[in-house]
């Protein structure tokens, strides 16, 4: 697979584990940065090497153009963990990150037919074929401002800084443009197996909406759904990071 990138912008290792046998790459919200993984990281380092991903825009990336539409996001991203395959990965993704992993996946998937994913874990979002008439990205500052506290994911310290929160606005609003915009293939489904988390009062993903993530995988599928809102996985961190664990140390397809 090539020799890894340990100085790539992209990744982020906060807590290297050379000696494992499987990574678990992860894939933040639209908005979110690479550190929101951090106690995912510290928690499972002794399961996996982590690899949180870092989107432009923000944080130490925040001069780094931006990306506005999921397929370059995707496409980026694939290339960048190609030299990480030399092991069994997991994928996780939440929101707008659960897509990315989706697609990053479908694309190493059409690169080599060998390659599948243990196990892909799509974090609080509709399937990808489930589309909403969503304009988020055309609100003004105030308006994204709202539905990120209807989300309840910001930091509630980022949101009342104006100015903190000027500078990660251009990033916010270019991934909601990502997201709102992105469609499909038609009938893209993963070899790998994927696995659904939701909350049940997430009101941007009805459990029929998670549900329908089944047509997108031709192996196995899994859904499980926890009380909560859209950053459910907040409250439920001991609970998820089992399943994750679990998964990690199960068998390779």
């Amino acid at each position: 697979m090539g020799a890894q990138r340990e100085d790539s912008v992209w990744i982020r290792r906060f807590y290297p584990a050379p000696e494992s046998r499987v990574r678990l790459i992860c894939l933040p919200h639209a908005g979110g940065s690479a550190s929101f993984f951090h106690p995912m990281s510290q928690t499972l380092s002794a399961s996996a090497d982590v690899l949180c991903v870092q989107y432009p825009g923000r944080q130490d990336r925040r001069q780094d153009p931006l990306i506005e539409n999921i397929e370059e996001y995707a496409d980026a991203i694939a290339a960048e963990l190609k030299p990480w395959l030399d092991l069994p990965v997991v994928f996780f993704g939440h929101s707008m990150g659960a897509v990315l992993a989706f697609e990053v996946t479908r694309r190493l998937e059409e690169a080599d037919v060998e390659f599948s994913a243990r196990t892909v874990f799509a974090s609080g979002r509709r399937a990808p074929s489930r589309y909403r008439d969503e304009n988020v990205h055309r609100r003004d500052d105030d308006g994204v401002v709202r539905e990120m506290k209807l989300l309840s994911g910001t930091d509630s310290r980022i949101l009342g800084n104006e100015e903190i929160l000027r500078m990660a606005m251009p990033a916010i609003r270019g991934d909601y443009t990502a997201i709102e915009t992105y469609r499909s293939v038609p009938g893209a489904a993963l070899r790998s197996p994927i696995t659904v988390l939701t909350g049940d009062k997430d009101p941007r993903t009805s459990l029929d909406e998670a549900e329908d993530w089944r047509s997108h995988t031709t192996g196995a599928f899994d859904i499980r759904v926890f009380p909560g809102g859209h950053f459910f996985l907040a409250d439920h961190q001991r609970e998820i990071m089992s399943l994750v664990a679990e998964t990690l140390s199960g068998p390779r397809p």
